[in-house]
C-alpha cells in the first residue's frame, strides 16, 4: 500500500488525462464541463500528492520497475508545486477561453499529459526514464503551444519550440548513450558509485555524456546561452500556457537537475564552475532582454531566464552529501505563485484576442479596477524580492545559501541583478497606480481566474512565513 501510494499521483494524472481524452470525443460535452473536470482533476491529484508520506527515499515496487522510480521529500514537494501550477493554470484557461477563440476540447487532457510527464520526472532515478518523461512533458507543451493553427504566432512558437527542443531531446540521448558507456548502466545510483570508484574527470565518456545531459537542461530552463527561444515562444504561447510552462516546467527540470547533480559530489564538483558562469550570465542576460520590452508576455518571460539565474545559484550552492533541496523548492513555489498570479489577472484583464498586453494597456487600472492592481502589484513586488512576499524570501535563502557554500561573489552578483530587476516590474506598477486610465477594462463575469488571482495573492504571503531546511 506504501509503494502504491508513492505513485498514486503519477497514476492518476496520467488516468484523468485518459479519461478527458476519451469524454472529449464526445460531442455532447461542452468547454464548461471540460474545464470544471479538468480543475476538478488536478485538484484530486493534489490531495493525493498531499497524503502521500516520503522519508528520505522510497523506491516503490522496486522489483517490478527494477528501482527507476525514487520518491522523497523532494519529489513530494515538487509533485506539489507541478500540480497546484496545473491547477491554477487550468482556473486561468476557464476564464481566457470565454474571450479569446482557439478552444479545443482536448486542452486540459493535454495539460494532464503533461503534469504527468513532469511527475515521473521528478521520480525518475535512471536516465532511460528520464528521457520518456521528458518527451511525454514535451510533446504535450508543443502541441498546446501550437494547438490553434489558424494562429500565425502560435504556429511560428510551435516551429521555434519544436525545433530547438528536438535537438535538446538528442543531445539528452547521446549524452545518456555515453553515460551508458562509462558506468555500464544508466541508473543514478549505480553512475554515482562509478564515479566514486574511478573518478569523474578521469573518464572521457563521463565527462561527455553528463555534458550533453546539462546543456539539453539547461536549454529545458532557458539558461544562457540556450534562452532565445523563450521570449518569442511564450509570446506565441497563449497565456494559460505561457503561465504553466513558465512554473510547471521549470519546476520539473529543475528538480531533474539537482537529483542529477547530487548522483556524486566529484560530477557536481566538475561542472560547478560552469554553472557559476552560467548563472551570472543568465541573470543580467535576461535583465537586458526584459528592460528592453514592450509587452508584458515577453518581459515575464525574459524576467522568467533571471529566474532561472537565481535557481542555478542554488544548484551550484547544494551540498551532495546532505541534499534536502530546501531552498531550491521554496524559490520555485515563490516564484510559481507569483508567475501564475499575474497570467491569471491578465487571462481577465487582456480581453478579446489578448488585445490588452502591453504596459501601456494598463494605464490607470488602479483606478478602474483597485483590487486586480493590487494583487499585479504583490505578483511584481514578490518577482522583485521586495519584503514581506515570498518572492524575497526566496532570493534570501537562495543567496544565504550561495554565502554558506562560500561563493560569496555569486551571491552579491545575485543581489546585484535583484535590484537591476526592480526597473521594468515596478514600471507595470507606475503604469497602473501614477497614470490615467485610457480603458474601462471590461472582462466575462462567472469566471474562475479572478478567484484564483486572489488567492495566490494570499500565498505569496503565506508562503513566505513557511520554515526552510536549507
Amino acid at each position: 500500500m506504501h509503494d502504491l501510494m508513492a505513485i498514486l499521483p503519477l497514476v492518476a494524472t496520467g488516468a484523468g488525462a485518459i479519461l478527458l481524452m476519451l469524454v472529449a470525443a464526445f460531442e455532447s460535452f461542452k468547454k464548461e464541463g471540460i474545464a470544471i473536470l479538468g480543475i476538478g482533476l488536478f485538484a484530486f491529484a493534489f490531495f493525493i500528492q498531499l497524503t502521500v508520506e516520503n522519508g528520505s527515499s522510497v523506491t516503490p515496487y522496486g522489483s517490478v520497475f527494477n528501482g527507476m522510480l525514487v520518491t522523497s521529500t523532494f519529489t513530494k514537494v515538487a509533485g506539489l508545486i507541478i500540480l497546484a501550477c496545473g491547477f491554477f493554470s487550468s482556473i486561468a484557461a476557464q476564464t481566457y477561453f470565454t474571450q479569446n477563440k482557439g478552444f479545443v476540447l482536448e486542452f486540459y487532457c493535454m495539460m494532464l499529459f503533461a503534469a504527468c510527464g513532469m511527475l515521473l520526472l521528478t521520480m525518475a532515478a535512471e536516465l532511460m526514464t528520464l528521457f520518456v518523461a521528458l518527451e511525454i512533458m514535451s510533446l504535450a507543451i508543443y502541441t498546446l503551444v501550437g494547438y490553434d493553427r489558424r494562429s500565425v504566432l502560435r504556429s511560428e512558437a510551435v516551429l521555434k519550440y519544436l525545433m530547438l527542443g528536438a535537438f535538446a531531446g538528442a543531445f539528452f540521448v547521446m549524452g545518456t548513450v555515453f553515460m551508458y558507456a562509462g558506468a555500464k548502466s544508466t541508473k543514478f545510483a549505480v553512475i554515482g558509485q562509478v564515479i566514486g570508484e574511478t573518478g569523474f574527470m578521469t573518464n572521457p565518456a563521463l565527462v561527455g555524456g553528463a555534458f550533453l545531459i546539462i546543456v539539453a537542461l539547461l536549454f529545458k530552463v532557458a539558461a544562457f546561452p540556450f534562452h532565445a527561444w523563450v521570449v518569442d515562444v511564450y509570446d506565441g504561447a497563449p497565456l494559460p500556457v505561457t503561465a504553466f510552462m513558465a512554473t510547471a516546467v521549470k519546476t520539473a527540470v529543475f528538480a531533474v537537475f539537482a537529483n542529477f547533480l547530487v548522483i556524486s559530489s566529484d560530477l557536481k564538483g566538475g561542472w560547478v564552475d560552469y554553472l557559476f558562469y552560467i548563472s551570472v550570465l543568465t541573470m543580467f542576460a535576461g535583465n537586458l532582454i526584459a528592460i528592453a520590452q514592450n509587452n508584458l508576455k515577453r518581459m515575464l518571460a525574459a524576467s522568467g531566464i533571471v529566474h532561472t539565474g537565481y535557481l542555478l545559484i542554488g544548484l551550484v550552492a547544494i551540498n551532495t552529501e546532505q541534499f534536502t533541496g530546501g531552498a531550491i523548492l521554496f524559490y520555485l513555489a515563490a516564484y510559481a505563485a507569483s508567475t501564475l498570479g499575474i497570467f491569471a489577472a491578465l487571462s481577465y484583464l487582456g480581453g478579446e484576442d489578448e488585445k490588452r498586453i502591453c504596459f501601456d494597456d494598463f494605464n490607470g487600472l488602479a483606478k478602474v479596477r483597485p483590487y486586480s492592481a493590487a494583487c499585479i502589484a504583490i505578483f511584481l513586488f514578490s518577482m522583485a524580492g521586495i519584503p514581506p512576499t515570498a518572492g524575497f524570501m526566496g532570493k534570501f535563502y537562495i543567496i544565504t545559501g550561495a554565502f554558506d557554500g562560500g561563493y560569496f561573489a555569486l551571491g552579491v552578483l545575485g543581489i546585484f541583478s535583484s535590484i537591476l530587476s526592480m526597473w521594468y516590474y515596478l514600471r507595470l506598477i507606475i503604469a497602473m497606480y501614477f497614470r490615467e486610465p485610457e480603458d474601462d477594462f471590461e472582462v466575462s463575469e462567472m469566471t474562475l481566474a479572478p478567484l484564483g488571482t486572489f488567492v495566490l495573492a494570499l500565498s505569496v504571503f503565506a508562503i513566505s512565513f513557511y520554515p526552510v531546511v536549507l
